[in-house]
């Protein structure tokens, strides 16, 4: 188990707020149960404690029926959206980093089953304070968020609306302890119902901010919107 500070636990932030209504579940998303009996939340901890020890500081963005999220996992920090039903994860996201301290924050969507390697091969980038959008080049979809490079290989746009993008993003991130000021400045100016990539595109845009992407096309991720995506994920764990 590898632990990339040996000073600081780990701020790991998990985007939980929204009413995920796609699935068509009474519960927040986050707490739909896998095949392997464990909640989509619970695999997400699970994941984190092996890629940063069991000290990492949890934080869940909450909104939509709290409560069972906060019964479920008692140990966990929350910052609460209370315009959930209002707002999109950029705001969700400026919630939570404006509650986390000094250092880089790792954070994920709060419905992606994802092979825990994915963070173990992230480790390297969070221990060099370096900011990351991990991706999945082996598909592209209209309906997913894609990126496009630079010239030296680093993210260049990062949206639904992306041309010829080369994957997709997979819905685990990281801005750096330097980024995090510029980043949480873009997700304030962005639309309430933007995605939190809007407020990365934007600081890199305007900003000169470098997002690495971290290619995990041969590990699974999978986020659950629909009932057809649940099934695929069930296939992994």
């Amino acid at each position: 188990m590898s632990r990339t500070d040996a000073t600081a636990p780990q701020q790991i932030v998990i985007l939980a707020a929204g009413l995920g209504s796609r699935l068509g579940r009474s519960l927040p998303k986050a707490l739909t149960e896998l095949s392997d009996g464990r909640t989509i939340m619970r695999q997400q901890f699970d994941n984190i404690h092996e890629a940063f020890g069991p000290d990492a500081r949890i934080t869940v963005v909450v909104g939509y029926k709290f409560e069972h999220i906060v019964e479920a996992f008692p140990s966990a920090s929350f910052v609460y959206n209370e315009q959930y039903d209002q707002t999109n994860t950029s705001k969700s996201l400026l919630r939570a980093l404006r509650a986390s301290t000094s250092g880089g924050v790792v954070w994920m969507n709060g419905d992606v089953v994802f092979d825990p390697e994915a963070l173990r091969r992230a480790a390297r980038l969070v221990r060099d304070d370096q900011s990351f959008v991990a991706v999945n080049t082996s598909k592209v979809s209209d309906e997913e968020v894609k990126y496009t490079t630079n010239a030296e290989g680093y993210i260049a746009q990062l949206s639904k609306q992306v041309v010829g993008g080369l994957g997709e993003a997979v819905g685990i991130n990281h801005v750096s302890k330097a980024d995090k000021a510029v980043l949480m400045r873009q997700l304030n100016k962005v639309d309430n119902q933007d995605y939190f990539e809007r407020g990365i595109e934007l600081a890199i845009e305007q900003n000169g901010l470098l997002f690495e992407p971290v290619d995990i096309s041969d590990l699974y991720a999978v986020e659950v919107d629909f009932a057809e995506d649940l099934e695929r994920a069930n296939l992994f764990v």
